[in-house]
């Protein structure tokens, strides 16, 4: 035994040195924390007539500092921030009428280090679409399927302009009942003061080969919580559709913006749906996973049966 411990000490002195040398080859540079941070900010159709704006709810935003690698934006209203290396961005406020908003910038530098600024932003939204809340929540609180039992239920296609390619699943659509462990999921909406809500109240996460190496797991399968989590009550805020594909496919014109990353079980780091229909009974929409794919999903509030 003294023997064995005599050699596991001197291999770990070893270990320890060669750590040491590794270091020493791998300091990191001086933390300097970004100085001189300053926003400017314009309201689109902002005007001597329409102070606050043209009721789009779009605010282009401008940060600048020095020392800095890039800048999160927090809006401060209830949507998710947002990451932008070079400090400009477009942002669209989604609470209708005239609200103000506590809009921070931080300025990350070096070993993460941070700098933030806050301005008020005044704007005015005037987007709405009562029917499609009322149609999702049947005007107190509705629950939603996969439409397991139609064609295309999922489906992919391209998210670049391609003849008319790009406004619909024209690389794939999934047979019916094809992806047997996600069907047990259930969506739910609801009506609220401020507009709705969404969760996911059962089932598991699937997560597509086309995004699965991103976070290093086996793709086509489907996860719990220990990988990705569903599960929570998402805030849902509506803004106007501006994608081509929602004007060249004539789609409804809405998007949902699910808070926290919210997503409908196919998990593909997207959180915001472009609606092509909906109707009292079905619900379907588009998500853009990247610059190259874009994904289908076709709900129904009724349940299929296999």
């Amino acid at each position: 035994m003294k023997k064995i411990n005599r050699y596991y000490l001197i291999l770990l002195i070893g270990i320890l040195i060669s750590i040491g040398g590794c270091q020493d080859e791998y300091e990191l540079g001086d933390i300097i924390v970004p100085s001189n941070l300053d926003i400017t900010y314009t309201i689109v159709g902002e005007s001597d007539t329409t102070l606050y704006g043209d009721g789009s709810g779009q605010v282009i935003f401008s940060a600048d500092a020095e020392d800095v690698i890039t800048y999160n934006f927090d809006f401060g209203d209830g949507r998710d921030s947002e990451v932008e290396p070079d400090g400009s961005l477009t942002h669209t406020f989604t609470k209708t009428d005239t609200n103000t908003y506590n809009v921070t910038v931080y300025a990350v530098g070096t070993g993460g280090v941070t700098s933030s600024k806050t301005v008020q932003v005044t704007v005015y939204s005037s987007f709405t679409d009562d029917e499609a809340v009322e149609y999702l929540t049947g005007g107190t609180s509705k629950t939603w399927y996969w439409a397991a039992d139609q064609s295309g239920h999922i489906g992919l296609g391209p998210n670049f302009v391609d003849g008319a390619n790009h406004t619909f699943a024209a690389w794939y659509k999934a047979a019916p009942f094809e992806k047997t462990c996600m069907y047990d999921a259930e969506f739910v909406f609801t009506k609220t003061d401020d507009g709705m809500s969404f969760e996911q109240t059962a089932g598991l996460s699937y997560i597509p080969g086309t995004y699965a190496g991103n976070m290093g797991v086996a793709g086509d399968e489907c996860y719990g919580t220990d990988v990705v989590d569903p599960y929570g009550v998402k805030n849902v805020s509506l803004s106007p559709s501006s994608s081509i594909a929602t004007i060249d496919g004539d789609y409804r014109g809405t998007t949902m913006t699910f808070s926290d990353g919210g997503y409908m079980c196919w998990y593909v780091g997207a959180n915001e749906f472009e609606i092509i229909e909906v109707t009292e009974t079905e619900l379907k929409v588009r998500i853009q996973e990247n610059e190259t794919f874009a994904w289908y999903q076709i709900l129904t509030t009724e349940k299929p049966e296999q």
